[in-house]
């Protein structure tokens, strides 16, 4: 299922170049990363970081509206929103000492939702997650994670980052002696 968002992702790159005519060594360059990555990327070999993807989205010219279709992920008129680190909000996502959410920004944008969020999870957790109508989006700040899917398990470390249909049935796993911190993003569409 995981490799099904890889292909959407890669489709979409591969289809966009093609239609505005340009090489994979133009993408490349105006992206600041390597030929043979666009390649991996565009034959579903890797999925790009966050940061990296954009700087595709931004070298083939296309807004996020359009490159993610239904997810509104900038609105032309929103206001910027800064909010400081004091200002998080704690909250409960479900009943569970091990877990401590902190909400950065909740913020309905069009017709979908954009909710970001730091993630502390302590040493030696599992947990299964139910599943949701929201891509999620990981970025580890600290520590390690094991998240297990159906067809693939994927081990995060610092830096690493993670995008997936919320829809897939996954668990998540700190087999680690210390906190796992995340910076966790979700697109929820079609929020009335």
């Amino acid at each position: 299922m995981e490799n099904e968002i890889l292909a959407q992702i890669s489709q979409k790159i591969k289809s966009i170049r093609k239609e505005k005519g340009l090489t994979i060594q133009g993408i490349a360059d105006r992206a600041g990363v390597t030929k043979g990555l666009i390649s991996q990327v565009e034959n579903s070999k890797t999925i790009p970081s966050l940061m990296v993807l954009m700087q595709i989205i931004k070298a083939l010219e296309v807004d996020l509206d359009f490159f993610f279709n239904h997810m509104s992920l900038q609105g032309r008129d929103a206001p910027i929103l800064v909010l400081r680190k004091e200002e998080y909000e704690g909250f409960e996502n479900e009943p569970a000492s091990d877990f401590h959410y902190e909400r950065i920004i909740s913020k309905k944008i069009k017709s979908s939702a954009v909710d970001v969020v730091l993630l502390e999870i302590q040493p030696y957790v599992k947990k299964h997650f139910d599943t949701t109508e929201a891509y999620a989006f990981k970025y580890i700040l600290e520590g390690s994670i094991k998240y297990v899917f159906r067809d693939q398990t994927v081990v995060l470390h610092p830096g690493d980052s993670m995008l997936f249909d919320g829809r897939l049935d996954h668990h998540l796993v700190n087999e680690y002696d210390v906190m796992t911190k995340m910076l966790v993003v979700y697109f929820n569409e079609n929020i009335e």
